[in-house]
C-alpha cells in the first residue's frame, strides 16, 4: 500500500499547553482514516497543523517530502482540504465558487491560463449534483448546499489526498448521507486517501477504513476501524458505554407501537 501522507511526533502547544502532544499518524492510499474523540481532544487543531494554518514541532511528509518546504500550489495540488464552515459575502455563482479550486493550476497570477481545468470543474459539478445551479448564487443557498458546493470545489481542485474537518457538521440527515457518499465514490478512483475528523461515530463506523482514536491530544488507539472502535477504547475515551448507548438509542426504532 503506498504511503500517502505521515505525521511524525507533531505537537501543538498554546500558552505552554500541548494541545497535539508528539502525535504521528500514517495515511495510505485507498484509505479513509477517521480521527475521532471528544471534545478538546485536538482534532481539529491537528487538521490546522496539517493545512500549515496551525504551528507545529515535528514533520508532515507527503510521499516522504516534508510539506514545509512546499509552495502554496504544489500542497493544493496534492492536499484539498474542506473546512467545517465556509461562509461567502459576495453573491458568486455556484459555477465561480467551484472554480476557484482551480487557482493552483493557473500559469501565472494573471494569465489565467488552466489546462484542463473547465473539465475538472465540469466534472465536480455533475458529481455532485449541481449542473442545474451553477448559474444560482451561493446566498440563495442552503447550509447543505453550500457544503456541497465546498465540497465540489475542493473536488476541481483535483487533489490526491482530501482532508476533512467535520464535513457534515450541523446537516440536516439527508445531506450528511449525501457529503459522506459523495467522498465514499471520490475515493474509489486510485492514488487517492481521505483523512476526516468526525464527530458522529456512526458515520466514522459505516464509511472509515480506519481509525485513530483521540484523548488529549495524544492516540489512544489506531488501526483498522472496526480494531479501534471497539467497546474497551471508547470508553476509555469518552468515559461511557458507547456501545450501550447507540443500542439503546436504536432499541427506539425497533419498538412497536407506543
Amino acid at each position: 500500500m503506498t504511503e500517502m501522507l505521515r505525521g511524525e511526533h507533531l505537537t501543538v502547544s498554546f500558552g505552554g499547553k500541548a494541545v497535539v502532544d508528539d502525535f504521528s499518524f500514517r495515511l495510505g492510499e485507498g484509505e479513509w482514516l477517521m480521527l475521532a474523540g471528544p471534545n478538546g481532544a485536538g482534532k481539529s487543531t491537528l487538521i490546522g497543523a496539517i493545512a500549515r494554518s496551525v504551528p507545529c514541532t515535528g514533520r508532515i511528509l507527503w510521499k516522504g517530502e516534508d510539506i514545509r518546504g512546499m509552495k502554496s500550489a504544489q500542497m493544493a495540488q496534492r492536499i484539498g482540504i474542506l473546512s467545517q464552515t465556509n461562509h461567502v459575502g459576495y453573491a458568486y455563482s455556484v459555477e465561480e465558487i467551484v472554480g476557484l479550486g482551480r487557482y493552483a493550476y493557473q500559469a501565472g497570477l494573471f494569465s489565467g491560463r488552466d489546462d484542463g481545468g473547465r473539465e475538472e470543474v465540469e466534472k465536480a459539478l455533475e458529481m455532485t449534483g449541481l449542473k442545474e445551479m451553477r448559474h444560482a448564487s451561493v446566498l440563495t443557498l442552503s447550509g447543505g448546499e453550500m457544503q456541497r458546493v465546498f465540497l465540489a470545489q475542493v473536488f476541481a481542485q483535483n487533489p490526491q489526498v482530501l482532508i476533512l474537518d467535520e464535513p457534515a457538521n450541523h446537516l440536516d440527515l439527508k445531506y450528511q448521507q449525501h457529503i459522506f457518499t459523495l467522498i465514499g465514490q471520490w475515493l474509489k478512483e486510485p492514488g487517492r486517501a481521505v483523512l476526516s475528523v468526525v464527530h458522529d461515530l456512526s458515520l466514522a463506523r459505516r464509511y472509515g477504513s480506519h481509525a485513530i482514536l483521540m484523548d488529549h491530544g495524544r492516540s489512544v488507539a489506531e488501526g483498522r476501524i472496526r480494531e479501534v472502535m471497539t467497546p474497551e477504547h471508547l470508553q476509555q475515551v469518552y468515559g461511557m458505554d458507547v456501545c450501550a448507548w447507540m443500542r439503546e438509542m436504536l432499541s427506539q426504532w425497533e419498538e412497536k407501537g407506543d
